[in-house]
């Protein structure tokens, strides 16, 4: 079993049975005639800072969407889509396979990061289509599905195609983690249906995550109200890393997760949460340790160093200490667990078990760093209150 660090798509069996590798999706555009356009020369220059698999490029006539190894394992796969405004009507295009016409109107999300992308945009009303309402937690748009305005497509090989047919989208946009998806992707192609592979998931900053939400803006034709999200963000989650660095006057040992199955598998200090982690003054107990997956180890080789852990974050759907226990009475020696020093990911949970921090936490970094400093240095924050954490008693 493979995982990557800190996934915020879906649940863990979600995530083990998207295990695929596809083809690049050859992209060009032409003109009638066979030759070269302006939307294929290189944009004055891209608006993305941080995150580092996807780009965009601003043209005269479209805005050139690049989106670089779109999943895990993806070797210098570039895919490349052309935003061509609806009312644009100067272009031939011969090759209309890699072209999206903007703003879209409908759009099926195959992740719930894509929802809270749409949602903070105001483009609630353009989801057609979701897979897995159950894990759904925004209110406004689970009060849409229960007034039969979006539905549930299903999953890969299980998606409902007649369904899918019916609601006409412009627009599927899927997340890719292994060799699976080239069956059930062909097949939505097959049926003259857009795709778009988002990979924020293998974002390892949580800004470079955040910044997808320039990519929805692009979609939606709302670049400036994505970027003012995005700005805001950055300054907020900036201005809370430097006040932690030059405040805080130690750094807590974090350990991280729990085991499965016997194996602890371990998020990498390249990470996703080894980011948070360090940005909120924390000392990661792997922080030395570098891979693009998560890496397995046993339940003894972890005890060992939890030993010296100060605090215990994101352990799963766990809700008490006595859950952990019955994993493994060993984890009851475990220092912090004994100081009561636990805190999970999961205070936001919808009745259908929904959980917010993998869904409204992808355009909200700056609050979830500020909750595990909170955590780590409650001197530094008296009067905070935690939003995604909570603590486990």
């Amino acid at each position: 079993m493979m995982i990557v660090p800190e996934i915020t798509c879906r649940h863990l069996s979600e995530f083990c049975r998207m295990l695929f590798v596809i083809a690049a999706i050859a992209a060009s555009c032409t003109s009638g005639d066979g030759t070269r356009t302006n939307s294929d020369l290189p944009g004055p220059g891209a608006v993305v800072t941080r995150a580092q698999r996807f780009s965009l490029e601003k043209t005269d006539t479209c805005t050139i969407l690049t989106i670089t190894d779109p999943w895990q394992g993806a070797n210098k796969i570039k895919q490349i889509y052309y935003l061509i405004n609806r009312d644009e009507k100067k272009l031939v295009i011969k090759d209309v396979s890699s072209v999206v016409y903007v703003p879209l109107k409908k759009i099926i999300c195959m992740s719930t990061t894509h929802l809270a992308m749409v949602a903070a945009l105001g483009e609630e009303e353009a989801i057609a289509g979701v897979s897995g309402t159950d894990l759904i937690y925004d209110t406004r748009i689970s009060q849409r599905i229960k007034e039969g305005l979006i539905y549930d497509v299903g999953y890969e090989s299980g998606m409902n195609n007649e369904l899918i047919i019916s609601l006409s989208p412009d627009l599927i946009m899927i997340y890719g983690i292994g060799s699976e998806s080239a069956g059930y992707t062909g097949k939505i192609k097959e049926l003259g249906i857009k795709v778009m592979f988002n990979a924020d998931y293998l974002e390892t900053d949580p800004l470079g995550k955040a910044e997808w939400i320039k990519l929805f803006g692009a979609l939606f034709c709302k670049e400036k109200m994505a970027d003012s999200i995005f700005n805001s963000v950055s300054e907020s989650y900036n201005r809370t890393k430097a006040y932690v660095s030059q405040n805080s006057k130690e750094r807590p040992e974090v350990l991280l997760g729990l085991p499965f199955r016997d194996t602890w598998f371990i998020s990498p200090g390249n990470s996703y949460a080894g980011k948070f982690i360090e940005d909120a003054g924390g000392n990661y107990l792997w922080d030395n340790t570098e891979s693009s997956v998560s890496m397995p180890y046993s339940i003894e080789d972890v005890f060992l160093r939890a030993l010296k852990a100060d605090y215990w974050l994101n352990i799963g759907s766990v809700s008490s200490k006595k859950e952990i226990s019955s994993l493994d009475l060993r984890l009851e020696s475990i220092p912090c667990y004994r100081d009561g020093n636990i805190y999970n990911n999961n205070k936001r949970i919808s009745p259908s078990g929904g959980n917010d921090y993998w869904e409204s936490g992808i355009i909200n970094p700056h609050l979830i760093l500020k909750d595990i400093a909170a955590i780590l240095h409650p001197e530094l924050f008296p009067d905070t209150g935690l939003i995604y954490y909570r603590k486990i008693e």
